[in-house]
């Protein structure tokens, strides 16, 4: 599962169980979801069947995890996307997976430039529990992680112009494996090079991105995001 790294693992440390809220108007998926959390170290504080009902439970409880059906009642449009914004505006420690029966690029791409612990996966992955329950862990951790679908959809829309141009050979295998969520350690791995000489790449392909340090950016998040939506 293609991970966007975030700056830390801010809940790694954290000996407290993670409390999650679930929004989905299917009701066995929410009840399944939930077991299956509960099962697997998470205490699901609450369920809603529509963004209101979200919107009201994750004010009141401020979970660490909300995972949201990014289609709702009344109109099934994007009610649950439109939620997942005001949860990340007011409760910027809450992170947040949405869920989607189909890939909708515009609104995941929207979704992850809010930054880490956000999550885009297909509710078809739900059914690979182990995968599942792994990208649950890590975004809970302070990852973002993108559905390989949505990665597979932004490579078939590639532009005219590419940013990318001003990358090496190498730094576009670095930049690819780092949107697959490889780490730097990973990556050294993969293309049989040191960890340090990775660092190296990293440190140039954030550069030649323009992508100077931040306190209120992630460069490996947007480093990773310019990548996709390049493709």
């Amino acid at each position: 599962m293609p991970t966007l790294p975030g700056t830390a693992d801010a809940a790694a440390g954290s000996s407290r169980t993670p409390r999650v809220v679930l929004a989905d108007d299917d009701v066995l998926l929410r009840e399944g979801l939930a077991s299956l959390l509960d099962r697997s170290g998470f205490e699901v504080a609450g369920q809603a069947g529509n963004s209101t009902e979200l919107l009201a439970l994750a004010r009141s409880i401020r979970p660490e995890l909300a995972i949201i059906d990014i289609r709702m009642p009344p109109a099934h449009a994007t009610e649950g996307l439109e939620a997942a914004r005001v949860i990340r505006e007011e409760l910027p420690g809450t992170a947040i997976i949405v869920l989607s029966a189909h890939v909708e690029v515009d609104e995941a791409m929207d979704l992850l430039a809010g930054g880490e612990r956000l999550g885009y996966l297909l509710k078809s992955r739900v059914t690979n529990v182990a995968e599942f329950l792994d990208t649950v862990g890590r975004i809970t951790a302070g990852a973002s992680v993108v559905d390989p679908s949505l990665v597979q959809e932004l490579v078939k829309a590639r532009r005219r112009r590419d940013p990318l141009d001003v990358l090496s050979v190498r730094e576009r295998e670095v930049l690819a494996l780092m949107a697959e969520g490889a780490s730097n350690a990973g990556i050294a791995h993969q293309i049989f090079v040191t960890e340090g000489t990775v660092e190296k790449h990293v440190r140039s392909i954030l550069t030649k991105l323009d992508l100077p340090e931040s306190a209120a950016d992630h460069r490996r998040v947007l480093a990773v995001l310019r990548f996709l939506e390049a493709r």
